[in-house]
């Protein structure tokens, strides 16, 4: 068991105590450095999106950059609904001005019954980070206090565990955790709180860890590292969701010798008991962490396709019959040469695995949510045309399926002639309306503002406020 408080620093590496050493040296030969104030805690005067460029170069443009202020897909979740807040709780990548890159971790929230947003909080200044990477997700726990779980990077960059002062407050937050996690998925399920995450302890493996209040974590466990062969790296990169509060189910790719540009296959492992076992989606007991590329846990075989996969977002049905959209293409390059961009939902059907094609788009990068209703399943992302072409991101679409993700329809175009491309569109947990989904704007291959939406399924959108006086105001409406 770990025990990981404000005051303790969890996952130490082990030279962490000769770091420790060291600075303390140096702070008696040439004094304390200068660290710029921390704006943890502090109000935003509205809602600025950072914009971001990873800086890998192609003909047709960047690997990605843009809008990537609800980056990544592989944080989950970014929003939740409390019903008994009747308000939408948000996290995202902020930044402090129009003109800058400098991460700020943000909360919003957006009041159902008034139909207003506070200004949002700065739960934790990165201190020159730029990179959303570290962006964060969102947990309410049992007692109504919201857990910002902000993203590493790797072991260069730790990441935080906070939670809110009071239930149901964005107001003030106390770190909790200071550790190694990246790509943070956290899910308060009802054997307690589960967290899958990233470690670099190859290239990128997947471990999981529990907890019964949040402070108290055991200790990291590994989920998969499937090398091509015998002694070579591993990595993976994966998207999780929660059935009935009990099973806990994720979906990942694989990347051959740690490579990401060559990230293919389609896994997927799940628990019904808080993590003691691993099944595959028909109750085959697994041995993990998973380490066989030909395991049981494989949906799809891409890499003899040499297909490319890029997860988007997981879901289930009414059954716990599990699903994934996801993007696969034939490189890792943006524009002409990787394409063509298919979105898929590959879905167990209850006997087995089947994979339709939904459309296509002109990015690896491009990133919707999916939708299991009722009687209808809906996908809304970028897979439209954009102002900048190549770009991640596009115009805005929902997609409508009513025979459970075999067949789809283009149901209504949300954005059309617009100046910026829209991208990364992010599902609330337990959505409620009309803050059906958000997304950030930007310029897809060139710094500009970004700035952030949400809208609903009859096609409404508003703009959350760029810059706010008054400690509440109303969204713009848009369309």
């Amino acid at each position: 068991m770990k025990i990981l408080q404000s005051s303790i620093i969890g996952h130490q590496s082990e030279n962490y105590f000769v770091k420790q050493m060291t600075f303390f040296l140096m702070i008696i030969m040439f004094g304390f450095p200068s660290f710029s104030q921390s704006l943890n805690n502090q109000k935003a005067d509205g809602y600025k999106a950072i914009w971001f460029e990873l800086g890998q170069k192609y003909p047709d443009g960047d690997k990605y950059s843009g809008a990537l202020g609800t980056y990544t897909a592989k944080h989950v979740p970014l929003a939740v609904y409390s019903e008994k807040a009747d308000k939408t709780f948000f996290v995202y990548g902020g930044t402090k001005n129009e003109n800058e890159r400098y991460l700020l971790c943000m909360i919003g929230e957006f009041d159902h019954k008034t139909e207003m947003v506070s200004k949002p909080t700065i739960v934790c200044d990165k201190q020159g980070v730029n990179d959303p990477h570290d962006n964060p997700s969102i947990m309410i726990d049992d007692e109504d206090f919201i857990w910002v779980f902000v993203s590493g990077r790797g072991r260069h960059r730790p990441g935080f565990k906070f939670r809110s002062k009071k239930p149901l407050s964005i107001d003030e937050f106390e770190q909790i955790t200071e550790e190694e996690m990246t790509y943070p998925q956290p899910r308060n399920s009802e054997y307690g709180y589960f967290h899958f995450f990233t470690k670099y302890t190859g290239v990128r493996q997947l471990y999981f860890e529990t907890s019964t209040d949040g402070v108290n974590w055991t200790d990291d466990k590994m989920l998969a590292a499937i090398p091509v062969h015998e002694g070579e790296k591993s990595g993976h990169y994966q998207t999780s969701n929660m059935f009935d509060g009990r099973v806990l189910g994720t979906f990942f790719n694989r990347h051959p010798n740690g490579i990401v540009d060559r990230r293919t296959d389609l896994y997927y492992v799940q628990t019904m008991d808080f993590g003691k076992t691993w099944t595959t989606v028909d109750g085959q007991k697994l041995d993990i962490p998973l380490k066989t590329q030909a395991s049981p846990a494989r949906v799809v075989d891409y890499a003899s396709q040499s297909r490319n996969v890029y997860l988007k977002d997981m879901e289930y049905d009414s059954k716990g019959n599990p699903a994934i959209l996801y993007i696969r293409s034939y490189s890792h390059e943006p524009g002409r040469r990787g394409g063509p961009y298919e979105w898929c939902v590959t879905k167990w059907n209850g006997n087995k695995w089947i994979t339709f094609k939904v459309t296509e788009s002109d990015h690896n990068y491009d990133m919707g949510s999916l939708y299991i209703m009722e009687n209808e399943w809906k996908i809304v992302g970028p897979t439209e045309p954009g102002p900048q072409k190549w770009g991640v991101g596009g115009e805005l679409a929902v997609w409508k399926s009513t025979d459970e993700g075999e067949t789809w329809k283009k149901e209504k175009q949300l954005t059309e002639n617009s100046k910026m491309s829209h991208a990364y569109v992010r599902k609330p947990l337990n959505f409620k309306a009309p803050f059906c989904f958000f997304w950030a704007s930007g310029h897809s291959h060139e710094f500009s503002k970004s700035e952030l939406y949400f809208g609903d399924f009859d096609g409404n959108i508003w703009k959350l406020p760029y810059e706010m006086k008054n400690d509440v105001e109303k969204p713009i409406k848009i369309k």
